[in-house]
């Protein structure tokens, strides 16, 4: 069998993903406090818990991740690309229609 050089194998840095990952954190992230917050105003008790739980395991998690995994150099962009998430997560917070009152 023949080997396949690993230099003809496209890969993307490693810091790529963690980018795509923190924006999606974001995302999900105030999308979830967003829901939360529209929860509370419409007393649904499960639901606002249970959004607030998972919002703040998310951000907690990135916050871990940050200050544990990542070069000082790298950190303030992973920082701005999760609060482009964040700002995003917010938008389709607020565009989500289901299971609320108009």
């Amino acid at each position: 069998m023949e080997k396949i050089s690993s230099d003809l194998i496209p890969c993307s840095p490693p810091m790529d993903w963690f980018l795509i990952l923190y924006f999606l954190a974001g995302v999900l992230q105030d999308f979830l406090v967003t829901l939360n917050l529209r929860y509370i105003n419409q007393d649904k008790l499960l639901s606002a818990m249970s959004s607030s739980f998972i919002a703040t395991v998310v951000s907690l998690i990135v916050l871990y991740n940050l200050i544990t995994s990542l070069d000082p150099n790298k950190s303030v962009i992973a920082i701005i690309i999760y609060a482009l998430g964040v700002a995003f997560g917010t938008f389709l917070g607020m565009k989500f229609k289901h299971g609320f009152k108009k």
